[in-house]
């Protein structure tokens, strides 16, 4: 029998797979990093509450116009405080989603189930 003759042949194709994936996580990593920068803003009650969010679904401020505390309503802005912050979230959720789409994509392509 000659000398490796039943050893695996090694893939040359593999390597430049790999390279890809890990070039692919190191976007991913990056992606995720920009998210905790940049903010998205919920504004309810007419522009009596602002609420700032980071793509990485952090609450970074919750303003509340002073007029709107001069007649206040407790369970109004209660209710208010909350709508805002659900908006911000899901505001926050959506930057994530547009920032991640393109690595989902490409691992749901490779049959990871994502």
């Amino acid at each position: 029998m000659a000398k490796g003759y039943n050893r695996p042949r090694q893939s040359k194709g593999g390597s430049g797979m790999m390279a890809q994936f890990q070039q692919m996580q190191e976007q991913m990593a990056q992606a995720q990093a920009e998210l905790s920068d940049e903010t998205v803003t919920a504004t309810v009650g007419g522009g009596a509450i602002h609420v700032t969010m980071t793509g990485d679904q952090v609450c970074k401020s919750v303003e509340i116009q002073p007029d709107l505390l001069e007649d206040v309503d407790i369970e109004l802005l209660q209710d208010l405080i909350a709508s805002g912050v659900n908006a911000a979230l899901e505001q926050s959720k959506e930057l994530a989603n547009q920032k991640m789409s393109p690595f989902t994509n490409m691992l749901g392509g490779l049959g990871l189930g994502l």
